[in-house]
C-alpha cells in the first residue's frame, strides 16, 4: 500500500498514558453504547482514558439513551479523551442541527470533539419513517456543510437536504470528521474527502479488501486535506474466560450477520440462508432464537472475541492494514473489566507488532 501521512503521532516515550502506544496509527478509540445510564457511560469513559484510549465514540440509536447527553458526561469526567458520536446519521437530525450539536460538544469539551458520521442503520431508520436515500451523497454533503458552518460561513445548500442562509452564531474550532463505512464507494469517498474512515469490520480479510478502496480514494485526495486515518471499528468481546467472551459476542454478531451483504458472507464462506433466518428472528423480535443461531464461524468473522491473547493477535493482524483502531460493542461480559483488558491488549499488539 502507499504510505499514508499520519496525524497526532507519538512515540512510546512521548505517550503519557498507560495504554496503547505507537507511531504507526492515529485514533485508539472505544465505542460506548448508551444502553446503560449516562452516569455509567461517563464512568466508563474515565476508565477508558485511564486505560490509554484517546477517543470515546458513543453509538447513536433512538432506542438507547441520547448519545450527546452521554458524551457530555464523558467530557465532564475526562481531561484529554476526545469525544464524538460513533456514528450519527444525517436523516433523523437535520445536518445543520447535527453540526451545531457536535460544535456544542466541542465547546463543552474544550476542543476535544470528533464528528463520527455515517448513513445509519436502514432498519432502524425505517422504524422512524425515514428512507435512507442516496446515503453516500447525504453523508458527504452533511459533513461538508458542517465544515463550512464551523469555519464561520453562512450556508445555502440545495441537495439531499436544504439549508437557506444557515449559520452558527458562535465560534467553532476545527473538528475531525470520521465516516463510518462498509461499502466500497463510501470507503473511497471517505479517503478522498474526510479525515478518517471507521471501517465496521473485525477480520483481516475485510481490511485487506478495504485497503484497496482506501488507496483509490487517497489517489484522488488533494494534499491540502492533510493526513488520513484508516481506522478499524471492530466489534470486540474480551474476558479472561474466552468462552464467556464468545458467548457475549452473540447479540452483536447476530445483528451484523443479519445485515451483511452477500459478498461479505461469501468472503467468509458463511451460510447466507442461516444469516437470513437470523434476520427473520430479529425482525420478529425473537432475539433469543436469533442469538442461538449464531455460528462459531460468524463470531470469528464478525467479532474479535476471546481472551486478551486472542485480542492481541487479531489486533496485530488487522494493524498491518490500518492506521487506527476502535473497539466496539459488546466489549465483553464485564464492560468495566473489558475496557482495561482491551487497552492493555492493544498496547501489547502495537508495541510488539
Amino acid at each position: 500500500m502507499t504510505e499514508r501521512k499520519r496525524a497526532n503521532e507519538t512515540t512510546p516515550e512521548e505517550h503519557s498514558g498507560g495504554g496503547p502506544t505507537s507511531a504507526n496509527r492515529n485514533v485508539v478509540g472505544i465505542e460506548l453504547t448508551p444502553e446503560h445510564p449516562a452516569a455509567r457511560i461517563g464512568a466508563c469513559g474515565a476508565l477508558a482514558e485511564e486505560a490509554g484510549f484517546d477517543t470515546a465514540f458513543v453509538s447513536c440509536h433512538y432506542n438507547n439513551r441520547d448519545p450527546f447527553a452521554a458524551l457530555s458526561e464523558i467530557a465532564r469526567r475526562t481531561d484529554s479523551l476526545r469525544v464524538g458520536p460513533g456514528v450519527a446519521n444525517p436523516y433523523e437530525t437535520h445536518p445543520v442541527a447535527l453540526a451545531s450539536r457536535v460544535a456544542t460538544l466541542d465547546e463543552l469539551s474544550d476542543g476535544r470533539a470528533v464528528f463520527g458520521i455515517g448513513a445509519g442503520d436502514a432498519s432502524t431508520l425505517s422504524n422512524l419513517g425515514y428512507e435512507r436515500d442516496r446515503p453516500l451523497r447525504r453523508v458527504l454533503e452533511s459533513f461538508k456543510v458542517a465544515q463550512d458552518l464551523w469555519a464561520g460561513e453562512r450556508v445555502n445548500h440545495e441537495g439531499t437536504f436544504t439549508a437557506i442562509d444557515a449559520g452558527l452564531n458562535y465560534e467553532v474550532g476545527s473538528i475531525p470528521v470520521y465516516v463510518g463505512a462498509q461499502g466500497p464507494h463510501m470507503i473511497r469517498m471517505s479517503a478522498k474527502h474526510a479525515d478518517g474512515v471507521l471501517l465496521n469490520a473485525a477480520h483481516p480479510d475485510d481490511f485487506a479488501w478495504a485497503a484497496e478502496r482506501v488507496e483509490q480514494g487517497l489517489a484522488e485526495r488533494p494534499e491540502s486535506r492533510g493526513p488520513f486515518d484508516f481506522a478499524a471499528f471492530a466489534s470486540l468481546s474480551v474476558a479472561e474466560d474466552g468462552d464467556a467472551a464468545r458467548e457475549a459476542a452473540r447479540p452483536p454478531v447476530a445483528f451484523i450477520a443479519a445485515g451483511a451483504a452477500p459478498p461479505v458472507l461469501e468472503r467468509h464462506d458463511l451460510d447466507g440462508e442461516l444469516a437470513g433466518e437470523i434476520g427473520e428472528h430479529i425482525g420478529a423480535g425473537a432475539f433469543s432464537e436469533a442469538f442461538s443461531l449464531v455460528s462459531e464461524e460468524m463470531i470469528d468473522a464478525f467479532c474479535i472475541a476471546g481472551t486478551p491473547g486472542t485480542v492481541e493477535r487479531r489486533v496485530r493482524e488487522i494493524s498491518a492494514y490500518t492506521d487506527g483502531f476502535v473497539v466496539g460493542s459488546p466489549l465483553g461480559p464485564d464492560i468495566e473489566a473489558a475496557i482495561s483488558l482491551a487497552g492493555a491488549a492493544i498496547d501489547r499488539a502495537y508495541r510488539e507488532g
